[in-house]
């Protein structure tokens, strides 16, 4: 793959020349914690749509307040690394990135999961640790193909039971919420196997009273026990 790392202590922008390009896959702008860049990106500059072969782009770690529209013209980008930044939303050309299928958006400001995170179809891996989001649209059930969700150390009240028809999922990372119940088809997502894996679905840090710990402990088939139950009552 063609690829470029920049990097140099006493760089101040990135150089326009890059945007030239138009062959490179791969991209990182990443500043490292000791060596490489000493400044940090505010704004993704607008000529990256110029870099239509772009596959994977590292961004993570700077100031970035927003994102370009033209990120959505990297139709190939399959690897897109955008957590520790300032960012609170992102734009709808997003939602035009159908062959990503890993993002990563941790340690950010986003209050909501952003409506065209919903529409990538392809997404297999989505981080959204450490941020401040309170909802989910109902819309995350287009994510068919998702198999790691990571939603630790944000503010959800509750969890659509759309999340239950994400039947791929095998790691779902809800824990550090104010979660106090789960959907009730929740005990349908059978791949997340508690008793092969105990990571695979965090719930610690949260007020669960419905189902209570000592039943999510008991992974899918406790839950469902628990809500079949409930509806004999």
């Amino acid at each position: 793959k063609k690829k470029l790392k920049i990097s140099g202590r006493e760089l101040l922008s990135v150089p326009i020349q890059v945007f030239g390009l138009d062959q490179l896959q791969v991209l990182e702008m990443s500043p490292e914690r000791e060596s490489c860049l000493r400044y940090r990106m505010e704004l993704l500059p607008r000529e990256i749509g110029c870099l239509r072969n772009l596959t994977c782009l590292y961004v993570d770690s700077n100031n970035l307040k927003k994102i370009p529209a033209e990120i959505g013209t990297l139709s190939r980008l399959e690897r897109l690394t955008l957590s520790n930044n300032s960012l609170s939303s992102l734009p709808a050309e997003m939602g035009a990135l159908q062959r990503l299928h890993s993002l990563h958006l941790a340690n950010n400001s986003l209050t909501e999961l952003p409506a065209p995170l919903c529409q990538l179809r392809s997404l297999t891996f989505l981080d959204v640790t450490d941020n401040k989001i309170d909802t989910i649209p109902s819309s995350i059930r287009h994510l068919e193909k998702l198999e790691m969700l990571l939603l630790l150390f944000n503010s959800l009240e509750s969890i659509p039971e759309d999340v239950c028809l994400l039947r791929n999922l095998h790691t779902l990372w809800l824990g550090n919420n104010h979660l106090r119940s789960l959907p009730a088809a929740f005990g349908e997502l059978v791949n997340l196997d508690w008793g092969y894996n105990y990571c695979s679905c965090n719930f610690e840090g949260n007020p669960l009273e419905s189902p209570p710990p000592e039943v999510c402990s008991r992974g899918p088939e406790g839950i469902r026990d628990f809500f079949s139950s409930l509806c004999r009552i």
